[in-house]
């Protein structure tokens, strides 16, 4: 009997963790129940709490689980960069972004995975029909869609949720995205990829999720997070529009659409 989803591929759940060690298993064994054919790649910055030593032991006890030791708390982006490169150089198929708190719910994956039978990238999104948040204060929720609202319009972006981070792409897409010339992170790293997807003419879906604010732990969101992402997207958006223009002034094909 085929497992679902074997047509994809090999699918490797990268879970970045830093001070998650009240979570980090939960989300991991509840991972290898809903998908129990995805591989599962912890990256820890070298918490300080010890989530890296109970992920070795996850390891040790279930060889689907892998460990990726950081040296030191380098940001999502950076996490997930590495973590990139280590599943490719492993072969891996399909790549999934999830978080290690739970707000990212493992029995939601298969629709994600469904949906890139027809997708490079697809989105987990909490913004279009169908999705939702859950024990988010009033100003989380306004942040969030006032982030992803000013990064539709100014990267011109056919994208609802731009800075979700519940996502699954086929190493094929990554491969066309230049991540070495990634200097994003936190908030922004999400808006950088998908604005890269888009740009290179992949396709990209949304499917709807049900987000839950965190039970255990604390957020990594800060002030810092969310201004960096504001001055990316405005920069961005300016040399996306300053690139159009020298286009349509110099009559060069191609000049009403964007380029990376």
């Amino acid at each position: 009997m085929s497992l679902p989803y074997a047509d994809l591929g090999r699918v490797l759940v990268i879970i970045p963790t830093y001070n998650e060690r009240h979570n980090v298993a939960d989300i991991v064994h509840r991972l290898r129940a809903a998908v129990p054919q995805a591989d599962v790649l912890v990256a820890d910055d070298n918490s300080p709490d010890g989530t890296g030593e109970l992920a070795d032991e996850l390891a040790r006890q279930d060889a689907q689980v892998h460990v990726m030791h950081r040296p030191g708390k380098g940001g999502l982006g950076a996490a997930y960069l590495a973590a990139f490169a280590w599943a490719m150089e492993h072969g891996y198929d399909v790549v999934v972004e999830m978080d290690a708190d739970g707000s990212h719910q493992p029995e939601q994956l298969p629709r994600l995975l469904d949906a890139l039978h027809e997708a490079d990238l697809v989105l987990g999104s909490r913004w279009v029909p169908g999705g939702s948040v859950v024990n988010w204060p009033r100003y989380r929720e306004a942040i969030s869609r006032g982030g992803s609202l000013y990064s539709r319009i100014a990267l011109r972006l056919p994208v609802r949720d731009v800075t979700g981070g519940y996502r699954a792409f086929r190493t094929t897409a990554l491969v066309k995205l230049d991540l070495p010339t990634v200097q994003s992170q936190g908030y922004c790293f999400q808006v950088d990829l998908a604005r890269r997807a888009v740009q290179r003419g992949l396709t990209v879906r949304e499917v709807p999720i049900e987000f839950v604010e965190r039970v255990r732990g604390e957020s990594k969101m800060s002030q810092r997070i969310v201004a960096e992402a504001l001055w990316r997207v405005t920069v961005w958006g300016v040399q996306d529009r300053a690139g159009r223009a020298r286009r349509l002034l110099a009559g060069r094909p191609g000049a009403q659409r964007s380029t990376p």
